[in-house]
């Protein structure tokens, strides 16, 4: 998986990538989200930020991204904890 965390000034831009994140994964916190860990989604996101965000960019904002192997290990706390249950939906 990876984490992309964002720090954006403005609030229309910063909502835009947050909607651009969720095409490819959750948000784990406020600015931070869990992306499915594929070359393609990394590359859409880098060409993306590249082309469209990042132009629009002021001088105190950041977008990082952590691209994590299967080693790593996530321990959770709190509501996040919640995070690790597998949900079952039956129709």
């Amino acid at each position: 998986m990876m984490i992309v965390s964002y720090d954006i000034a403005d609030d229309k831009l910063r909502d835009s990538f947050a909607k651009f994140l969720k095409k490819f994964g959750y948000r784990l916190q406020y600015s931070v989200y869990q992306v499915k860990n594929s070359k393609r989604v990394l590359d859409n996101i880098t060409i993306e930020i590249n082309t469209h965000f990042g132009k629009r960019f002021c001088q105190t904002d950041s977008v990082i991204i952590f691209q994590l192997s299967q080693q790593c290990k996530k321990t959770c706390f709190g509501y996040a904890a919640n995070d690790d249950d597998e949900l079952v939906i039956v129709d």
